[in-house]
Order: C-alpha cells, then structure tokens, then sequence
C-alpha cells in the first residue's frame, strides 16, 4: 500500500510533492490510525483510508463525468486527512474481558498539537510543501461537510461552485462506512 501510495502522489507533477512525500515518509502518516475507534481504527489505517477515498473519487469523478483534472482527484484522495499526522497517540484503558476480568488494553487517543480545523488544517500542511488549485483547495476544506465546523450557507455555496467538494464527500463517506471498522 506505501508503494502505491507514494507511486500516485509521485504521479503528480508540481513543485515540492517531493519534499511532500519526505515529510509524509518521516511523520507517522504510513502507521497512523485514520479515527481512534470508527473507520481505520488500526495501525496503516489512514494509509488505507486515503488510497481508498482516492480510488472511489477517482471512480465518482469518471461516473459523473465532472470536469475534474485527474492530479486534483490524486491530491484531494490522498491528502484530504493530512491533519491526521501526529493527531493520535496510543495510550490504554480499562476493559472487562470475555472473562468479566478488568484488564487494560492500547487505544488510540487524539492528541492534537495544532488546533486548526480538519479540513483547514489539511490544506495548510499541504500549502507548506505545494500549492493546491482552488477547487481541490476547496474540496479539502469542506469534505467533512455539515458533519465538520461549517456554516451550512456557506458551505452551500462553496458546493454549487465547486463540484469536486461533493464529490470527496462523497468518496470519504464512501469509505468511511464501507471500510472495515
């Protein structure tokens, strides 16, 4: 999966994807968690989130026949859940097993060290190594959508001028609720 991933974000030609894909190779992206106990809930589990919300707006983009650049669907699939780097830590909790017996397991548990909006903190990272085009900017932003901090009339009107925002949507719920939990 790290070799997919890296082989479709490498596709993408723009300045600083390579300096993306170091960083990427040197944060906790490839063994983070995509949630602490929904969709991705496991070691690599943002990794495989993000290659299979990449794959389903690759496929509602062609679906749809949206006028969509395949470099936006790449870098708006794969990075979407950018804020997720460094987001989780492992810590434990009390649990009664089969048994009735109290013992503690490792759960993921947020620890976020940058405040800033999930979507609004995944185009931030991403504009510190590249420059996203508004539509993906916009996408990213607001793919959590009435689900995420928004102002639903606002976020209204980014979607009827950007057609890519509904579509990751729709992809990220697509593959939140289909993954394995």
């Amino acid at each position: 999966m790290r070799n997919k991933f890296a082989s479709l974000l490498n596709s993408v030609k723009r300045p600083g994807i390579s300096e993306l894909a170091v960083w990427l190779a040197d944060s906790d992206f490839y063994a983070a968690p995509a949630s602490t106990r929904y969709h991705g809930a496991c070691d690599g589990g943002l990794l495989l989130h993000s290659l299979t919300v990449c794959t389903a707006l690759q496929g509602i983009i062609k679906d749809y026949g949206l006028n969509v650049k395949p470099e936006s669907a790449i870098m708006c699939g794969l990075l979407h859940d950018l804020c997720k780097v460094h987001f989780y830590r492992v810590s434990t909790r009390n649990v009664k097993n089969a048994a009735g017996v109290w013992e503690q397991v490792p759960y993921y548990e947020v620890d976020d060290k940058f405040n800033y909006g999930h979507g609004e903190k995944s185009v931030y990272i991403i504009n510190e190594f590249t420059r996203l085009d508004v539509d993906e900017a916009m996408a990213i932003r607001w793919h959590m959508g009435a689900w995420g901090e928004s102002n639903t009339r606002t976020l209204s009107e980014a979607m009827n001028k950007y057609p890519l925002i509904l579509a990751l949507q729709m992809a990220d719920q697509m593959a939140t609720f289909w993954e394995k939990k």
